[in-house]
């Protein structure tokens, strides 16, 4: 019986790639498709994750990720953009994610779990600020207690660090069987809550392929939807 789900938050819990196509829409002097603009999200997403650790390690500046992730994934689709539209582009990509509104699907989830007495919490990679300000947006706090929202800038350790997830233990109360961390990054989620012991649900709403690796999700979804019927109709839940 599973007593415990923790969930990632972007692009887990909300679809973050709807924001950067509306920023690429207004930054960049170039007309994409939808299907392109996805593709430049998910090669963003991994120079996005690549660069975290570096800042996380002392190796660059908050600023420098930020412009290095959009210019060096316009790069590789044949896109040149300036450090300063770069910037520009993060300005208004914070923008956007003050639009930002969970998946219908991930609030009847959320009322179904509260309903069902779960224990219920967040980890999310990023500055503390920042997370902190799209967790307002997404008012998370309607189902999760404050305290258990835990942004990794505070914690001192990121996904998929056994340290972020050992942090999270000892601040609830869990037994690690009956808990399951869901999220969209195969590295850093999945992979982080495996080697601590958790289960782990993969939401690969992207349709990526599974890395060749030893570790492998205990469920994997596609979609929003395919995430609220897994709690609906798991017996273990």
């Amino acid at each position: 019986m599973l007593d415990t789900i923790i969930f990632d938050m972007d692009d887990t819990l909300y679809d973050q790639a709807a924001t950067f196509r509306e920023t690429c829409k207004k930054m960049l002097n170039i007309s994409l498709s939808n299907k392109e603009l996805d593709n430049l999200y998910l090669i963003s997403r991994k120079y996005s994750d690549a660069l975290f650790d570096d800042q996380v390690a002392g190796k660059m500046t908050l600023e420098e990720v930020h412009i290095r992730r959009i210019k060096d994934a316009c790069a590789d689709v044949g896109i040149e953009i300036t450090a300063e539209q770069a910037l520009e582009f993060q300005n208004n990509y914070v923008q956007e994610q003050g639009k930002i509104e969970l998946f219908d699907e991930v609030i009847e989830l959320l009322d179904y779990l509260v309903a069902k007495k779960k224990q219920l919490a967040v980890l999310t990679n990023g500055a503390e600020g920042h997370q902190r300000m799209k967790i307002k947006q997404l008012k998370l706090d309607k189902w999760i207690p404050e305290e258990q929202l835990f942004v990794s800038e505070t914690m001192g350790y990121a996904k998929p660090s056994k340290q972020a997830f050992q942090i999270i233990e000892n601040n609830l109360s869990l037994t690690k069987e009956k808990t399951i961390y869901v999220g969209d990054s195969f590295a850093n989620d999945i992979v982080g809550a495996k080697q601590v012991g958790w289960q782990a649900l993969w939401m690969n709403h992207r349709n990526r392929k599974i890395p060749e690796t030893t570790v492998k999700p205990d469920r994997t979804v596609y979609s929003a939807k395919e995430l609220l019927d897994f709690f609906l109709h798991n017996r273990e839940v």
